[in-house]
């Protein structure tokens, strides 16, 4: 890490992106307590965070990117196991299990052992378990990793429920959309420093602008040099993506210049990903 500095309001939803090797993991070890800080202060409610803090370890809960569930126990019983750790009686942790089973749809799950499951119930069982301490911080790394879009979507919505409740998030994630859905504060970190931070609308604003035309069937130095003065060009694999506040004035010059069917553009909003490659020149999942 080559030093780092945020604060995250209690109640919201605070997103760490980057690529591989940005020192998101790293970040989140350390605020929970897994690694100790390498450097700085870090306060986790107002108390310094080390591997022997078990003041903040009682109110955290962790979702790590494996689940380390047991497989040969029922849902319950992992949950059930957990609460325990927490010195819960058995009837209490029981009690707490239902209750998170049903606030993330694992209701009818209760009963059915973890291996059975698909991975977006296997997702949700372990938000389930890390909340079975009532934890007001939850820490999150890449918690939809490896899900398919209707899965991400019930872990979403379950996220979205607990920040609801007065539940504070910090989430890493490789996906764009995980952000702008869930995050109100975020960092754009690369090789362990933050480049930029922001609500996901202002980042998109600030850096980025108000659209994109993507261009395709024409080589980047001659989009380039067409589009002139109207926005800014940046190579995207093969083709090419125009940064613009004018994008109609854009696709018309590209047009009148090539000919009719020379080119294929597509006009789109600016995105999490566009400032992801401005500020890191790497793709989310690099």
């Amino acid at each position: 890490m080559r030093g780092i500095d945020f604060t995250v309001e209690a109640g919201t939803c605070f997103a760490l992106l980057g690529p591989n090797g940005a020192g998101k993991s790293s970040t989140i070890r350390m605020i929970s307590c897994l690694t100790p800080v390498s450097a700085g202060t870090l306060k986790v409610f107002g108390i310094a965070a080390h591997p022997e803090a078990r003041e903040i370890k009682r109110r955290l809960g962790v979702v790590a990117q494996d689940d380390f569930l047991d497989p040969d126990l029922t849902v319950e019983e992992n949950l059930v196991l957990h609460g325990l750790l927490y010195g819960q009686t058995r009837a209490e942790a029981r009690r707490r299990a239902a209750e998170q089973a049903g606030r993330l749809g694992l209701g009818d799950r209760l009963g059915h052992p973890v291996r059975s499951l698909s991975g977006g119930l296997r997702r949700r069982s372990v938000i389930a378990r890390a909340m079975m301490g009532r934890p007001d911080l939850l820490v999150l790394d890449e918690p939809t990793t490896g899900l398919d879009p209707q899965a991400r979507l019930a872990v979403w919505a379950a996220l979205r429920a607990l920040l609801r409740e007065g539940v504070t998030l910090v989430v890493t994630t490789h996906y764009m959309e995980e952000a702008e859905r869930l995050a109100d504060q975020l960092v754009v970190m690369d090789h362990g420093r933050i480049l930029e931070r922001g609500t996901p609308t202002d980042l998109i604003r600030r850096v980025v602008g108000a659209d994109v035309v993507e261009v395709s069937g024409v080589p980047f130095e001659r989009v380039s040099d067409i589009v002139g003065d109207l926005g800014r060009v940046e190579p995207r694999g093969d083709a090419s993506a125009v940064l613009t506040h004018e994008p109609a004035a854009v696709v018309e010059r590209l047009r009148r210049e090539l000919g009719p069917g020379r080119c294929r553009c597509l006009v789109r909003p600016a995105d999490l990903e566009d400032v992801f490659l401005l500020l890191t020149g790497k793709g989310l999942a690099e």
